[in-house]
């Protein structure tokens, strides 16, 4: 029985919400993504609210039943407001600098480690040594 996967999904104002099929669109004032559903599970919107049901009562779909809910709801969250992170380096000579869209470290290796910014995500270094991250999507972001 997923507890999870029967809450249902309060879709706020400015954000549309499409369920096509094997997949969820959302757009808000952050940005737009769509989220892939696992097979079985499907998506209702009634009344400004998204509900996640399984199409068979199989105890193997219950386990996607509130993995399904919660990546939804993170795609809703993200277009509406964003996802955060906040990562502090520490130690002498550590530092970060931003060159186009690579992240450059230092971390006391003979060599720098670069690293490939994602599309749709924005890195912010402060003090070269206070990195923020912020996107639409949960996964990118962390």
């Amino acid at each position: 029985m997923s507890r999870i996967g029967k809450k249902p999904i309060a879709i706020p104002k400015g954000v549309t919400v499409k369920v096509v099929d094997g997949a969820i669109d959302v757009q808000g004032p952050k940005g737009k993504m769509r989220q892939a559903t696992p097979p079985g599970i499907n998506f209702a919107l009634t009344d400004g609210v998204l509900l996640a049901s399984r199409s068979t009562e199989d105890g193997d779909l219950a386990k996607y039943h509130g993995l399904a809910r919660t990546l939804a709801a993170n795609a809703v969250l993200g277009c509406t407001e964003g996802f955060k992170k906040e990562l502090d380096i520490v130690g002498v000579g550590y530092r970060a600098e931003l060159k186009g869209k690579q992240v450059i470290f230092a971390l006391g290796y003979s060599h720098a480690v670069v690293f490939d910014v994602p599309a749709g995500i924005d890195v912010t270094i402060d003090k070269q040594t206070h990195i923020t991250v912020t996107g639409v999507d949960r996964q990118l972001v962390g």
